[in-house]
């Protein structure tokens, strides 16, 4: 087991504090720090710190695939880690975005690959052929929008705003009451010509003023995101869409898992973010990079989703059904933990001081650490006084 150094992404949307602080480093930071990647992706590879140096997880992996990943996991996977573990720190919301399921991947994979668009080009979709469940574990207040709200809501904030440019839209919805009405809405708003943009989105702005100002409560949240996203991306398709979507606020501990297809934006706080080992986004708005719309369209599910807040069971797992990864969150308040399993895995110690041992090496983490398990480890006991998250393969 060797202590695992995560790969820094900057973009635009991340802190100048949260993730420097969370790894002890000075802050604020120069530029916004958004994600710290725990995995073996080839965009952007976590390092593994022994006694000869630093080396690249990817090519321990690539050097040694049934050493590092074990027989089971390399029989089931490949020679590749199937999880790629963050952790995501939103200052400013994401993209409007959902992932492709396995099928579409790996055909958007090769029709990207026959049309020669480089890997890195700013328009390409899809960077590898996985599919891309994730699941987000809140490491404190975390605001999202996950998933379609049931239609029978929508059409009560979208009549609540009181705006008479709604109607036809509000008829659209309440005529066909289902996941196709929510299509037909949705690709009408995300592909409206932007000189009706330019007129529909303020005066959605403006009713959601009104609606604030009258003392009402019911949609408040919503009213304040539509305000917030307006701002940050004026006359944006996306700020129309978000209506139609839950508005959550997870407390620590609390998740949303995120099968393909479903339509999310993160809005504000810090996570802890598992996913199969995957970088494929689709992008529909509230963005500046690349937005393919119809490709987007193309991959969303419309059903409505009911309740998309995931909470841990008494043993802290985070029961998810995904076959990529298994996540445990371990609170060693209550003594020693030990995780069984035969594959890799990531421990990432997110408070206080956790040793992790398997059976052949021990290594102590504190906050902000992290470490790799190789699969033929055995099963990882950790003790200390800290909480952890523990990735494995299933």
């Amino acid at each position: 087991m060797d202590v695992l150094r995560g790969a820094l992404r900057t973009y635009a949307w991340g802190s100048h504090t949260a993730i420097a602080e969370f790894t002890g480093r000075p802050s604020p930071t120069q530029h916004p720090e958004a994600e710290l990647w725990l995995g073996a992706h080839p965009g952007d590879p976590a390092r593994l710190e022994g006694d000869d140096g630093e080396r690249s997880l990817l090519d321990t992996i690539t050097a040694d695939p049934e050493g590092q990943l074990g027989a089971a996991t390399r029989e089931r996977f490949g020679d590749a880690l199937p999880f790629l573990a963050k952790v995501l720190a939103a200052e400013e919301p994401l993209s409007l975005q959902a992932h492709p399921s396995a099928e579409q991947a790996m055909e958007g994979f090769a029709r990207e690959d026959r049309l020669h668009i480089p890997i890195s080009a700013p328009i390409r979709n899809y960077r590898d052929r996985s599919h891309k469940p994730e699941l987000l574990v809140a490491l404190g207040p975390f605001e999202a929008l996950a998933g379609f709200r049931p239609v029978a809501r929508s059409i009560e904030l979208l009549r609540a705003l009181t705006v008479s440019d709604l109607d036809p839209f509000v008829n659209l919805l309440s005529g066909q009451a289902d996941a196709d009405g929510l299509r037909a809405l949705f690709t009408t708003w995300i592909t409206a010509p932007q000189a009706d943009l330019d007129v529909l989105v303020p005066l959605v702005l403006d009713g959601a003023v009104t609606y604030l100002r009258s003392g009402a409560t019911e949609f408040a949240r919503e009213a304040k995101t539509a305000l917030q996203l307006g701002e940050l991306y004026p006359g944006d398709a996306g700020v129309l869409a978000a209506l139609l979507l839950n508005r959550i606020t997870l407390a620590a501990g609390e998740g949303i898992y995120l099968p393909a297809g479903n339509l999310h934006a993160y809005l504000h706080g810090v996570g802890f973010e598992v996913m199969a080992n995957s970088d494929n986004v689709l992008r529909g708005g509230l963005t500046s990079k690349y937005v393919d719309v119809l490709e987007l369209v193309s991959v969303v599910d419309f059903e409505p989703l009911a309740d998309p807040v995931l909470t841990a069971t008494e043993d802290g797992v985070y029961e998810t059904g995904c076959e990529y990864f298994a996540i445990h969150r371990v609170d060693l308040s209550s003594g020693e933990r030990t995780i069984d399993g035969v594959g890799p895995r990531i421990v990432c110690c997110v408070d206080g001081s956790v040793d992790a041992a398997g059976k052949e090496s021990v290594v102590t983490l504190s906050a902000g650490q992290s470490a790799f398990l190789a699969g033929t480890e055995g099963p990882c006991t950790l003790r200390g006084s800290g909480t952890a998250f523990v990735v494995a393969a299933r």
